[in-house]
């Protein structure tokens, strides 16, 4: 699109903005081919609208920068529909539909099979409606009760899948398009977690989410939400510019700047319509957004007007709907499922209940904040909802057929898999089976960790092989893996002599290690690498780690109240205590650690590592920071102390220069290493 030009050289370059930006939306939200970076567009905008903000006269309604211009509303003005939104009569099954085209056929007297449809998914949001006069958008409305609906154009404004002018140049004076406004699974669950982490309300589904956007009455809180808009029906257009059919009528609306289904088809006959139903039930699971069926027209405009409407709903199109992803049914018991890291799952064990054609028997309560959101109870009638293959989930509790029977869930104090103390710390929300290395639940998951190569560094000990043995149970807590021996090793599926072999041999270096990397190893929630070296330095002898009080622990640099208490509940369970006994019989040693007073001088500064060192390896480096005291950090920040730069350092080091953080070479740290490992206890790193 170009702009015109005018002799006023800011004018001709608000046009330009403009043609760009309205371009850019309508290759992300019509195309679905993005034109410039997100960054791009957003320089674009800013710089629009610098320059309203210095020509206000040149401010229209139809301005990129005007999708979110209106004050809040006191409510939303009653809109007459020119012409009635009616609803669709529904079919459910493949006779309805057959029976819905020899009708069509009956009526326009001619051979079923040659009857051409129109077919789209049928979304699961809001019905509204957008009035355009000579391009530009006038008004927008909800459906309402198909005659009358609330005007709420200033928050369909907000939505950038809607055009605010259309377009090219030639327009029809009249235009009034339908479609649905939703919300896509990927824009539900962003709203969501964003909600959550601001501890504020939750929307039950994307369509509620959708339809509670739009009523609000302030337009920018339906311009934060991602909203959408999809259009699907041509209700008013000038004479000159009607087409012959339903589908040639979308590809216009397209070309106006609208964005219709992509998975919009037109075929022949009933055959036709069963095999796009079909097609759109199997790929329902894949789209990044609800539909509840499909919708099917005849997609001749003449054969429409000749069909005709019967009661509140037009002849010629029909509502194909897929099973119900949402029911009622009854919470009869909650369990608790203990996941490969010890979070303990609440599960709903539920009246069985036929959802989108599945009998579903369990839904996930997530934890026990999600029960208290909802004010879950055993005995409650609850909407459960099921999408694609995940476990079904709650929505909401139907409060209103709340019995008095009803039982408070509550977490149990014990691991129902190996009876350890499940621990909930602080402001936590998961709750967690302390038995981490005991706990069969855990267990695959805990020997991955304890055998990686920044814990007990077990070279050729890989996941698939740590599932063999787990699952031939030659393995069920790590001292057992030290008792391989290469022979019985061979005789696992794909595993050679020499693996075998080099597998033992391995093992056997392992069993010599440092006591940071064996604390690290344990696995203990929340306890890293620099944790792990903390504790070794404050204490010096894993006895008087594991015996620590948590106060004791508390005194540790950089360990606060949580981390105390996981390190804490760790060690004061009798299982793990025998699995670390355990692992001392098998041979795991260190050298002794001396701890005196002398001073940690890289306390409190962050640093980061960058491109091949040479001399060192990164993790002999970070190894080396750590016990100074240092934070070693994978990205650059305002914060950072320092970054050590080795060949071919990339955008770390670019962005250290331009925050200005120093930047150091190799060399230069080995020199402050040493400098540091051998000075007095008073002395700092500057």
């Amino acid at each position: 699109m170009c702009a015109k030009k005018s002799a006023d050289p800011v004018i001709d370059e608000i046009r330009t903005l403009r043609a760009q930006l309205e371009q850019a939306n309508y290759r992300y939200y019509v195309e679905d081919a993005p034109s410039i970076p997100d960054v791009d567009y957003d320089h674009l905008l800013r710089r629009l609208q610098a320059l309203e903000a210095e020509h206000p006269e040149q401010v229209t309604p139809d301005s990129p920068t005007q999708r979110v211009g209106a004050p809040p509303a006191d409510g939303f003005p009653e809109v007459q529909h020119a012409v009635a939104m009616l609803s669709l009569d529904n079919a459910f099954d493949e006779q309805e539909v057959r029976a819905f085209a020899r009708r069509v056929a009956e009526r326009l007297e001619t051979d079923e099979q040659t009857i051409r449809f129109c077919c789209e998914p049928k979304l699961d949001g809001l019905a509204v409606s957008l009035v355009y006069e000579n391009g530009l958008l006038v008004q927008g409305a909800t459906r309402g009760d198909g005659r009358t609906g609330e005007g709420i154009t200033a928050n369909l404004r907000t939505l950038r899948s809607i055009p605010l002018r259309l377009l090219g140049d030639d327009l029809p004076a009249l235009l009034e398009v339908r479609g649905e406004v939703y919300m896509s699974h990927s824009g539900f669950k962003k709203l969501n977690d964003d909600a959550r982490a601001k501890d504020s309300k939750v929307f039950a589904n994307p369509r509620n989410a959708a339809a509670g956007s739009l009523r609000q009455l302030d337009p920018g809180i339906a311009a934060a939400r991602p909203l959408e808009f999809c259009a699907y029906q041509v209700a008013r257009i000038d004479e000159a510019w009607l087409k012959p059919s339903h589908s040639a009528l979308m590809q216009q609306l397209r070309e106006f700047g609208f964005r219709a289904s992509p998975e919009i088809n037109v075929v022949t006959g009933a055959d036709g319509l069963i095999d796009f139903c079909e097609g759109m039930g199997k790929r329902r699971e894949q789209l990044d957004y609800d539909i509840d069926g499909a919708v099917l027209k005849v997609d001749d405009l003449r054969a429409q007007r000749e069909l005709g409407f019967v009661s509140r709903a037009p002849r010629w199109a029909m509502a194909f709907k897929f099973p119900a992803q949402e029911q009622t049914t009854v919470i009869r018991d909650v369990t608790f499922q203990v996941g490969r890291t010890g979070r303990l799952t609440p599960v709903a064990r539920l009246e069985p209940v036929q959802v989108a054609g599945v009998t579903v028997s369990n839904a996930t309560l997530h934890n026990m904040d999600e029960i208290e959101r909802l004010d879950a109870r055993i005995n409650d009638t609850v909407i459960i909802r099921r999408a694609g293959d995940v476990i079904p989930q709650i929505v909401s509790v139907v409060l209103e057929a709340r019995p008095e029977n009803t039982q408070a869930i509550e977490m149990p104090e014990q691991c129902p898999v190996c009876d350890s103390k499940v621990e909930r710390l602080g402001d936590e929300v998961d709750a967690r089976c302390s038995g981490g290395l005991f706990c069969p639940a855990q267990r695959k998951e805990a020997l991955k960790h304890f055998a990686s190569r920044r814990a007990l560094d077990i070279d050729g000990l890989g996941t698939k092989l740590i599932d063999a043995l787990v699952e031939h149970e030659w393995v069920t807590t790590p001292a057992d893996l030290f008792r391989l021996e290469a022979v019985k090793l061979a005789e696992l599926p794909r595993m050679a002599q020499k693996s075998a072999d080099n597998l033992v041999a391995s093992l056997e270096r392992s069993r010599h290690t440092t006591l940071a990397r064996f604390i690290y190893a344990l696995g203990i929630t929340e306890v890293g690498e620099a944790t792990a070296n903390a504790l070794v330095l404050h204490f010096g002898e894993l006895q008087r780690i594991m015996d620590a009080s948590r106060e004791a622990l508390e005194a540790v640099a950089d360990i606060g109240p949580i981390v105390a208490g996981h390190i804490h509940n760790f060690f004061a369970e009798a299982h793990n205590r025998e699995t670390i006994e355990d692992l001392m019989r098998v041979g795991i040693d260190w050298e002794e650690v001396e701890v005196g007073e002398r001073e940690q001088p890289l306390v409190g500064q962050t640093w980061v590592l960058t491109g091949t060192l040479e001399t060192l390896t990164r993790d002999e480096a970070k190894a080396r920071l750590v016990a100074l005291g240092a934070k070693v950090s994978g990205s650059v920040s305002k914060k950072t102390h320092a970054v050590v730069a080795g060949e071919a350092a990339g955008s770390k080091l670019e962005k250290a220069r331009q925050l200005g953080v120093e930047v150091m070479s190799e060399q230069a740290l080995l020199a402050l290493l040493n400098q540091l490992e051998s000075a007095p206890s008073s002395e700092n790193a500057s």
